[in-house]
């Protein structure tokens, strides 16, 4: 599914949408450049999960835990270079927990269970272009 974001708000407001359909295990990839709006997102699924806490992009702790309505993990894997420094960093048993797992710039290979992938592409004055598939809204 394609949906267009004309600002910020749009985009918040889409990841709270995409939270009413979670209910736990999914593991939600958000693909697009830098400043695309993938942590804009991610605030509004964790939003849309009740969380209370100021959701940040975790670059450099790569996770964060958060508790609402779901247990949320997210993950900023920028800085990490290969799937290797994953397994150092013992990341990869964060995702088979019955949490919600939100990966901003994967580097999991072989991933199983409810795959949602979210490719943001950034268009012509600031808006987004949002493809979703994995689950429908």
């Amino acid at each position: 599914m394609k949906f267009f974001s004309e600002n910020e708000n749009d985009t918040f407001e889409l990841g709270e949408k995409l939270a009413s359909k979670l209910s736990g295990g999914e593991i939600i990839l958000l693909d697009g450049d830098l400043g695309a709006g993938k942590t804009v997102l991610a605030k509004g699924i964790c939003k849309g999960l009740n969380i209370k806490e100021t959701v940040t992009s975790p670059t450099y702790t790569y996770l964060k835990e958060y508790f609402g309505k779901l247990k949320v993990n997210h993950f900023d894997l920028y800085r990490i270079e290969k799937e290797e420094d994953v397994f150092e960093l013992d990341l990869k048993h964060y995702l088979y927990e019955n949490a919600v797992c939100i990966i901003e710039w994967n580097k999991f290979k072989n991933l199983k269970g409810k795959i949602i992938s979210v490719k943001i592409k950034i268009l012509p004055h600031d808006k987004r272009e949002i493809e979703i598939n994995g689950v429908s809204l």
